[in-house]
């Protein structure tokens, strides 16, 4: 730009030089055009001016975009490696994913049967369960019944262990009414026993057994006198229990009787003996016959079986058999 100038101004100069002689119109002319030409270099020098400027800023500002450019260059390859590097991970993420993918199709087939086994087995548990339901309603319905039936056999039984209570009851005032009976027994006859006399309390009973030597002489139905003693003071004590029931046994012993008269035999000799001690116990007390019954064993119910004198002389006996009614006891029963 300078080289033009100094060309332009030595142009200018010979210009000049060249026209001096040129009339003084030309020459304003040529003044004009060089005033016009000098402006025109100002303008010029100002433009050369300003685009130095804007060269120098340009070659900065390519400095810059060449710094930057290297920068970039240096960016894209890293960026380059980094895309590889990604590149390949994005490959292998992807053959893992195509992988799961696979993976998750074959679950998904094996899900969707072991499905289908776990609805059948569901079924088959839920026909099961109701199955179990039917019969434990059933189980429900019988074990109601049989506690409706254990409810009434406990009533049942609560009546019973009432009754057997009350039966408990009437038996321990009979025992106690016995032993009672046979203290006054005793006391009554305190003075016959162990002479031909025996008191025992058995099976609930008094049984009284006196001698055949008590009583009767041999083969006799004629009571003694001692007899008849003891039996007044038996009759009093029956006389005042009058819930006592009383039995007179004959016993005989074994031998043969033979008579023609009105003892023909043991048998009659047993009865018609019992019957006499009834009638002294009627005769003697205000007992009520309807309470006395005379019974002859004949020699069918030995105390002992020997064949021998002593043997004989046990089993030759009157036995009075005082047993407490019982009509207390039997009404229980009956309402039983």
């Amino acid at each position: 730009m300078r080289n033009s100038f100094k060309i332009f101004v030595v142009l200018f100069t010979a210009a000049i030089g060249l026209h001096s002689c040129i009339p003084a119109r030309k020459l304003e002319e040529e003044k004009v055009k060089r005033e016009s030409c000098e402006k025109e270099l100002a303008a010029i020098k100002s433009s050369s001016q300003a685009c130095e400027t804007t060269l120098a800023e340009l070659r900065a500002q390519l400095a810059t975009d060449e710094k930057a450019l290297t920068g970039l260059k240096k960016d894209s390859a890293i960026t380059g490696t980094s895309y590889r590097n990604l590149t390949s991970k994005y490959d292998k993420l992807n053959q893992v994913n195509e992988q799961l993918l696979s993976q998750l199709d074959r679950l998904t087939r094996n899900n969707a049967n072991e499905n289908t086994k776990l609805v059948g087995q569901l079924q088959m548990t839920q026909d099961e369960l109701l199955k179990k339901q039917d019969e434990l309603k059933a189980l429900e319905k019988s074990l109601n019944e049989q506690k409706l039936k254990l409810d009434l056999l406990t009533l049942e039984l609560q009546k019973r262990e009432a009754r057997v209570k009350e039966l408990e009851d009437i038996l321990k005032r009979k025992d106690d009414a016995i032993n009672d009976l046979k203290k006054k027994v005793s006391d009554a006859l305190v003075g016959f026993e162990g002479k031909g006399l025996t008191i025992t309390n058995k099976n609930g009973k008094i049984y009284v057994s006196m001698d055949e030597s008590l009583l009767f002489a041999s083969g006799s139905t004629t009571v003694e006198a001692k007899g008849i003693e003891a039996l007044k003071k038996l009759a009093k004590v029956l006389e005042t229990n009058t819930d006592i029931n009383v039995m007179v046994e004959g016993h005989t012993d074994d031998v043969p009787m033979k008579g023609s008269g009105e003892i023909k035999d043991n048998w009659d000799l047993s009865v018609i003996r019992a019957t006499s001690i009834v009638k002294i116990i009627t005769n003697n007390s205000k007992t009520d016959p309807k309470r006395l019954v005379a019974a002859g064993k004949g020699e069918y119910l030995p105390i002992d079986p020997a064949k021998t004198a002593d043997a004989r002389k046990k089993n030759r006996r009157t036995e009075i058999i005082l047993t407490p009614k019982l009509d207390e006891l039997f009404k229980v029963l009956d309402n039983n």
